[in-house]
């Protein structure tokens, strides 16, 4: 619950504050942040779209708040952030996959526009010519931690409290969907990486 749950914290709350009407994009949203995205975000009254990996992937997302999922393998994903916002794209994108999905995302985000790399589940991005950000309309990139954004105690606790505050009032519920023991730990970093997971994976004795 802490580590994923304070990550959508800042993603939701700092990084880009999501406001009521507004559309958002979360890639990996059946992904243990990104459910606590989906909820998070339709909590303050935005609309959720989320890429996801297949069907069942999509209806988890989608009961936790995501509005659109979106499978990505099958459905170009800018196209139909174009059709759900009839042209006007969105204000921020969160984005934890990396490379797969880096330069399709901006092209998601309406001018001035933000996108938060807050991860690289499909590998590192590499360089990036910053010109492209000017060329697609004066966009905002940020690759943020959570170290950053707790590093001062008045910090973490006012992402812990605020966190507390919406699972105590069930707004956002925390999904473990898989369990390993210790000794399987291989394993479960094995279906990590080949995307078999949802929600949190929690690893016991």
């Amino acid at each position: 619950m802490m580590l994923k749950g304070m990550t959508a914290w800042y993603l939701v709350r700092r990084t880009h504050v999501v406001k009521r009407g507004e559309t958002i994009l979360i890639h990996a949203a059946a992904g243990g942040v990104g459910l606590i995205v989906c909820q998070w975000a339709k909590h303050l009254g935005a609309t959720v779209i989320g890429t996801v990996g297949d069907d069942e992937k999509a209806a988890l997302a989608k009961r936790n708040g995501c509005d659109y999922p979106i499978l990505y393998r099958h459905e170009d994903f800018v196209a139909k952030v174009n059709e759900l916002t009839q042209g006007k794209k969105l204000p921020v994108v969160y984005n934890s996959v990396g490379k797969d999905t880096f330069y399709k995302s901006l092209d998601c985000l309406a001018p001035l526009g933000l996108m938060a790399s807050f991860g690289q589940s499909s590998g590192a991005i590499g360089p990036v010519d910053i010109g492209i950000l000017a060329a697609k309309g004066s966009l905002f990139l940020t690759r943020p931690t959570l170290n950053t954004y707790t590093a001062s105690r008045e910090d973490l606790l006012t992402a812990a409290r605020e966190l507390f505050e919406v699972v105590q009032s069930g707004a956002v519920k925390i999904a473990v969907n898989q369990t390993y023991p210790l000794r399987e730990a291989a394993q479960a970093h094995r279906d990590l990486e080949g995307r078999k997971t949802t929600g949190s994976t929690v690893l016991t004795l």
